[in-house]
């Protein structure tokens, strides 16, 4: 897949295009992406970064990465991708300038979007205009109870089975393995200490089972309460693992949650708890759904 910063990298041709910011590329924003690629045309997706609700000072949690995000769409079958910049300056813009120098810039005959999909200054552009500048456009009906809020909901609970079933694929955690407190070697249980991006999104607090690599994990989110511990840390021991991981992009699936964390009597009740913690999640399934 092509994935260019303007409009000038895109050759001139005739093409079907998909709007939005595609945060988590769930089933709903899949729906929108198979739409373009039934075309026919060159399939174009046009998404935004850093995320628009950031930008104009909302706090948001995201799904994925931006390099997530581009390795999803990607693997759904889209030919190009054109991320635009979003910054004050572009929310100001009147929706007819964003669709003659985004839109007409590329040779956009057909927009494939959401049903509820607005743009520009004051959200003003919709489908309708859209329409009113000529363009082709074929609205795609919201999926009931599939949304990138309705996701954040469920793993604000630590529902990670909820949130799988409408991602079509496991929730993941992303990011750099760092240095930590290097406690887990010591009580058997070596753990690789991710560092997400600002802004990244992390379940609720407690023990998952999931894989990385390959292997089975068993990943602790939270704050290490038995160590008195104040600052948020995901930890993940690979089941079966050797290696060094320091430095690395670890992207972890997260399958089940298996209990919240707390403090312990002492730290052999501790360990005993993670020996079991690890059992269950070696024996624990994958979410079905699509990739």
């Amino acid at each position: 897949m092509i994935v260019a910063r303007s409009p000038a990298e895109l050759e001139p041709a005739e093409r079907a295009v998909a709007i939005g910011t595609f945060d988590g590329v769930h089933r709903g924003h899949r729906e929108v992406l198979d739409a373009v690629t039934a075309t026919g045309l060159r399939s174009t997706v046009v998404t935004f970064d850093p995320h628009p609700r950031l930008v104009l000072g909302y706090d948001v949690e995201l799904l994925t990465t931006l390099e997530r995000r581009i390795e999803l769409i990607a693997a759904a079958g889209l030919e190009e991708l054109l991320v635009v910049e979003f910054t004050p300056e572009l929310s100001r813009r009147e929706p007819e300038q964003f669709a003659e120098e985004v839109l007409g810039a590329i040779g956009a005959q057909v927009v494939v979007t959401g049903d509820d999909f607005r743009f520009g200054a004051g959200r003003r552009g919709d489908v309708a205009l859209l329409r009113r500048l000529g363009l082709d456009v074929r609205p795609v009906p919201l999926l009931e109870d599939v949304s990138s809020s309705r996701i954040r909901a469920l793993l604000g609970e630590g529902d990670v089975r909820g949130a799988a079933a409408l991602l079509g694929r496991p929730f993941e955690l992303e990011g750099v393995v760092v240095a930590g407190d290097q406690r887990g070697g010591t009580l058997g249980f070596p753990t690789a200490n991710l560092a997400l991006q600002p802004h990244a999104l992390a379940p609720a607090f407690g023990i998952y089972a999931g894989e990385a690599l390959d292997h089975r994990a068993a990943v602790s989110i939270g704050v290490n309460p038995h160590y008195g511990g104040s600052e948020r840390r995901i930890e993940a021991f690979l089941l079966d693992f050797a290696g060094d991981l320091y430095g690395r992009r670890l992207r972890l699936e997260l399958w089940e949650r298996l209990r919240g964390e707390r403090a312990f009597a002492s730290e052999d009740e501790l360990v005993a708890q993670i020996g079991r913690d690890v059992e269950a999640a070696r024996a624990s399934t994958r979410p079905a759904g699509r990739a």
